[in-house]
């Protein structure tokens, strides 16, 4: 007499388990969907990289081949060149006027999108908007013409053309970047938004009114996201470009007020042919971006308040 064995509960699973892919064949497949990402960040960003430094070293004219010259960019770049100087000192003055304003606008309108009750989507929409447009070529123009002599600022106010005025054009670039506050705009909104109002609520029974709720409720737990924008407008304000260049008409004027350091490096790599030297000054703008990131996280350590750690 035979005897059938009754499976259990546990030779089903493993009966009807699938068989798990070996670990080599499953990373085969992760690179074969990661290989288009990996192919073009090496042919389109680090071959490009890598050309560029070879280039700074060279003096290259776009037409002949390139010949070696060392450090002579950098030399002459730091101690030959004027204007290269007056282009960091535009470049910085412009970091140091427009990063602060658009990111105090930004929160500004944040705060009052958050309390709004009807409306908040279109709003929310609306003023999201010229950071779409504000990039464009057209509105830089329409831009130069607002502020040009004879436009609407001049019309309303009676100070003549800020963009003929060496003491005004950079002021009219920075504020373009300014009127662009809508991506930050909403980064702020949705930080505000993740903010409990039990913090509220406490501050107000302890007797906080709207100002030291916002010191010491808001501020705090918006440190984070504050930090974030911080960062990411700093490093577009150094690479500042399509505004300045519109507003000048590509020439950086009057008097280089506007010269910002891409227009420079624009006008040394295209418009004088000066590839090598360009390339040199792309370098030392990516490494002085990298240095100034580097400081904002250092300096963060005093000031960025993260919740989810008790010492800070």
């Amino acid at each position: 007499m035979t005897t059938t064995a009754i499976p259990t509960e546990a030779t089903r699973v493993t009966a009807t388990a699938p068989k798990r892919r070996p670990r080599r064949e499953r990373e085969g497949a992760a690179w074969v969907f990661l290989s288009p990402w990996v192919l073009g960040a090496i042919v389109l960003t680090l071959l490009p990289m890598a050309v560029s430094l070879y280039l700074s070293f060279t003096d290259y004219d776009l037409f002949n081949p390139p010949k070696w010259v060392g450090l002579r960019n950098y030399t002459q770049m730091f101690t030959e060149d004027p204007r290269y100087w007056r282009s960091v000192v535009t470049t910085v003055t412009y970091v140091i006027i427009a990063v602060p304003l658009q990111l105090a606008l930004a929160l500004v309108v944040a705060l009052a999108l958050k309390g709004m009750k009807r409306g908040k989507a279109f709003y929310r929409s609306a003023f999201y908007a010229p950071s779409l447009l504000g990039a464009s070529m057209s509105i830089a123009l329409v831009w130069r013409a607002v502020f040009n002599d004879g436009g609407t600022v001049d019309n309303l106010f009676g100070t003549g053309g800020w963009v003929n005025r060496p003491g005004w054009a950079l002021l009219a670039v920075a504020l373009l970047t300014v009127w662009q506050f809508g991506a930050p705009m909403v980064i702020f909104l949705a930080g505000l938004q993740q903010i409990p109002a039990e913090l509220y609520e406490a501050a107000a029974v302890d007797g906080a009114g709207t100002w030291r709720q916002f010191l010491s409720v808001t501020v705090p737990m918006l440190s984070p996201v504050l930090f974030f924008n911080l960062v990411l407008q700093t490093i577009q304000a150094f690479q500042v470009f399509t505004p300045a260049f519109a507003v000048s008409a590509g020439k950086g004027g009057p008097a280089d007020s506007t010269l910002v350091y891409t227009m420079y490096l624009y006008d040394r790599g295209f418009v004088a042919s000066h590839m090598g030297y360009a390339s040199a000054m792309a370098w030392v703008l990516l490494l002085v971006i990298g240095v100034v990131t580097a400081g904002l996280f250092r300096t963060s350590r005093s000031w960025v308040f993260y919740a989810s750690e008790g010492d800070r």
